[in-house]
């Protein structure tokens, strides 16, 4: 079952069940790849979605940190519960072991020696963590192999 198709039954289901938070997401989350392939100008794939709400999820990641800190608790919380809804759609994240085990092979096939090839690295792991790891997070550890 594709991931747009899913979205659609879990929202028909959150309409059933009179869930308006999980509702109200689905559909911001429909919203955004209807917008995206507008402005791309091509079909859905389970890629292209899986980045709108990666992207969705980050989003709500950081207006947590400037609700926290401006004192708005209540707005911080029903953004992680959005969170929530949204990370039922994205695959299991990687375990930190599995993060250094793809990176090393990704250098060790592209030869990699210094920080010039960390863009044919991060050619090769994007597809591969796309929504299950922190590509920043990543990116720190590419380097660090990199420089060392």
């Amino acid at each position: 079952m594709s991931l747009l198709s899913q979205l659609k039954d879990e929202m028909k289901n959150a309409m059933r069940a009179k869930d308006k938070l999980r509702l109200g997401v689905i559909r911001m989350a429909l919203s955004a790849i209807k917008l995206a392939e507008i402005d791309h100008k091509t079909e859905p794939t389970d890629e292209n979605i899986l980045s709108v709400l990666t992207k969705m999820v980050k989003q709500r990641k950081e207006s947590i940190k400037m609700f926290t800190d401006g004192g708005r608790d209540e707005l911080a919380a029903k953004e992680a519960a959005e969170i929530e809804a949204l990370k039922t759609f994205l695959p299991q994240p990687l375990s930190s072991e599995e993060i250094s085990e793809l990176i090393n092979n990704a250098i060790t096939e592209t030869g990699a020696a210094s920080m010039a090839d960390m863009g044919k690295v991060m050619a090769i792991l994007k597809p591969a963590m796309q929504g299950k790891a922190d590509m920043g997070a990543v990116s720190g550890q590419i380097r660090a192999a990199l420089n060392s």
